[in-house]
């Protein structure tokens, strides 16, 4: 029972507590400074996997493989399931080789609502070497069962910040970034100043500018920033930098919209083949964010050139 409660939006927000389930997340999770409160396992062997300093800390309940069948979310149940103290960012021993490779690209998710397609998304950022990844309110919860296991690990290799509104989310970025957006919004449209040839970029994040509802008010539509629009190949990570990915259902929202404007990002297209209409949003963030990657590693090695071999004028 107390499995099944702890698998609840409630019981997290609540109690302050989260399940996880399997060796990897739960091995990952101790690792990262994760306090356990109880460990359910089948056979003591599943034990011996892991950290013996920090399971010391939780109870230790043994049970039927049967019981853990009942609780499991998975398809083929590992044995081995725990409740620990959801987890504080700030408090988080994070991997050696994450910190060493991580780069001043943030990632802000937009109300991503699809359980997998967050996971995913976290998981893209954590091998992207994202800084950190912001999500939005109206985003699903990054502790639910789905986006954990989706996420393979990701919630212990990178900060994740959630139920952030609009208002206090530019208090977590860094000063001087400059906010990107990935659209689908169609560059013909555009005037001949931004406009770029070719296909859409990733449907899932539609602005309200392009797909308004008839019913919205008219001066709303009108308030929302026309931004610039460029290819995701071109030019734009540039120290510090943040990506926003929007959901599939509802994408952009104007917030979004505004903080780029402000920061005089542009949105990013990803050029599709003629009547494709969209990507998932968890593949657009994959390809902008380890673009952006490329592009800050390109500009290193560039500045990194120039310190070594200085041109004599």
């Amino acid at each position: 029972k107390v499995v099944t409660i702890a698998k609840s939006k409630k019981f997290r927000d609540n109690h302050g507590k989260v399940l996880l389930e399997g060796h990897r997340l739960i091995k990952d999770a101790l690792e990262a400074g994760a306090v356990p409160q109880t460990l359910f396992f089948s056979t003591v062997g599943h034990l011996k996997e892991l950290p013996e300093a920090e399971i010391k800390r939780a109870s230790l309940v043994k049970v039927k493989f049967e019981d853990i069948k009942i609780w499991s979310d998975l398809i083929t149940p590992q044995g081995l399931l725990g409740i620990f103290s959801k987890p504080n960012h700030a408090k988080m021993s994070f991997p050696a080789a994450q910190l060493t490779n991580s780069l001043p690209l943030l990632l802000i998710c937009d109300n991503i609502r699809d359980p997998g397609n967050l996971g995913t998304i976290l998981r893209s950022a954590a091998g992207a070497g994202c800084e950190k990844v912001l999500l939005t309110k109206g985003c699903v919860d990054p502790w639910e069962p789905k986006v954990l296991r989706a996420g393979m690990g990701a919630h212990f290799r990178l900060p994740i910040i959630a139920n952030l509104d609009w208002e206090s989310l530019p208090s977590n970025l860094p000063d001087g970034i400059q906010v990107w957006v990935a659209d689908n919004k169609d560059p013909g449209a555009q005037a001949d100043t931004t406009s770029v040839p070719g296909g859409a970029g990733p449907a899932p994040v539609k602005s309200r500018s392009t797909a308004a509802p008839e019913h919205e008010d008219e001066e709303e539509v009108a308030g929302i920033p026309e931004l610039a629009t460029q290819y995701y190949y071109k030019d734009w990570a540039r120290t510090p930098v943040a990506v926003v990915i929007g959901g599939e259902t509802h994408g952009l929202s104007a917030d979004a919209l505004h903080l780029a404007a402000s920061t005089g990002g542009k949105r990013l297209v990803i050029p599709m083949v003629p009547g494709v209409d969209s990507l998932n949003s968890a593949i657009a963030a994959g390809i902008v964010l380890f673009e952006g990657k490329r592009q800050l590693l390109q500009r290193y090695k560039r500045e990194d050139d120039k310190e070594k071999f200085p041109v004599m004028g």
